[in-house]
């Protein structure tokens, strides 16, 4: 069993910051990739930001600047910073991870349950 749990989510005004942490337990031999992922009401879920176990990162193009993610192999924690919040920016944020349970199983991804972010004066 994997479990990826979230928190961090709330309320905030624009230009405010929030940081969403994510904690991967359970059987796990290695993650691949952690990342976070949004999806606003009526819309597609979309990439945010994820970060490689060598440490390679990719932000989608609306948060560059102002989003930072931070990983911790040791751990098998993820955190994503938010600053300068828009209200484009509210969503439910979900933490994912590409991961293998054994050494010789293949990697699959995992979802967390997801958080609110709402930005609104």
């Amino acid at each position: 069993q994997v479990q990826l749990v979230e928190s961090g989510g709330g309320l905030v005004q624009p230009g405010g910051s929030l940081r969403l942490s994510c904690a991967a337990s359970g059987m796990i031999f290695s993650i691949q990739v952690m990342g976070w992922y949004r999806q606003a009401p009526g819309k597609q879920r979309e990439l945010v930001a994820s970060i490689l176990s060598g440490g390679n990162i990719s932000y989608a193009d609306s948060v560059k600047g102002r989003f930072t993610i931070s990983r911790d192999n040791a751990k098998n924690t993820v955190d994503l910073q938010m600053n300068s919040l828009k209200p484009e920016d509210t969503a439910v944020y979900y933490c994912n991870a590409v991961l293998r349970r054994f050494p010789l199983s293949p990697s699959r991804d995992y979802w967390g349950q997801g958080t609110q972010v709402t930005v609104s004066s």
